[in-house]
């Protein structure tokens, strides 16, 4: 899953950005405003994390800019300002949900994977594809009833594989997913993170689709 965070204050984003990497998430961060609603129009991302108070233009404008673009992105406003006509202004112009500051990372991730159900229609935190069961919440993996040790990259590529199951993922989507939009990606990584899932899962769950990315079928053996 690739979150764009937006967030101005050094200590805190970083803080962030670590935590949500070591639950297999790709964080792609920026500190303007004016280069959050650059990034909103250019890459797809499947979460924003916004702050209001940036530089350069106000995490407000940014979101009003995005919604009257067609953006429908999730989108988790981080912020102090907690006046209550601020949430509901925030709200109005199309923010999902809303986070005060100061708030605990351990809310901040149950609020992402809340959004993540939401954004997908499920009731709860598993994701199921045929012998696979993914954990949202504890980042485990079932293969077959058997519980399999995945790597933070190799479990945020099956994540992105299993939730579009039954469909083509295009290699440069798995690349943004798995590495965000801040890391310089070899040609073949993901090549190799499929190759190591394999290995662990069967040959059989991912399919090649030459010359174009990767899929997990709704059945697969």
């Amino acid at each position: 899953m690739h979150i764009l965070l937006v967030e101005d204050d050094a200590e805190l984003g970083g803080a962030i950005k670590h935590a949500l990497e070591q639950q297999s998430y790709a964080i792609t961060w920026l500190r303007d405003g004016r280069e959050a609603s650059e990034a909103l129009r250019g890459t797809p991302v499947d979460l924003v994390l916004l702050d209001l108070g940036l530089p350069g233009k106000d995490g407000l404008e940014v979101l009003a800019q995005a919604r009257r673009a067609g953006v429908k992105t999730p989108v988790l406003v981080m912020t102090a300002r907690d006046a209550l006509e601020t949430r509901i202004r925030g709200l109005d112009l199309g923010a999902d949900d809303y986070l005060v500051k100061p708030f605990h990372l351990g809310e901040l991730s149950a609020r992402i994977r809340s959004l993540t159900r939401r954004t997908q229609g499920l009731a709860d935190n598993l994701v199921e594809v045929g012998g696979l069961r993914l954990n949202l919440a504890t980042a485990e993996v079932e293969f077959r009833g058997e519980l399999v040790s995945l790597t933070r990259r190799e479990f945020a590529l099956l994540r992105v594989l299993m939730e579009r199951a039954g469909r083509i993922v295009r290699r440069e989507t798995l690349e943004n997913s798995v590495y965000g939009l801040d890391t310089v990606v070899e040609r073949n990584a993901i090549e190799v993170q499929v190759h190591w899932l394999r290995r662990k899962l069967s040959a059989e769950v991912i399919h090649t689709v030459r010359g174009i990315g990767y899929m997990i079928p709704r059945e697969p053996k």
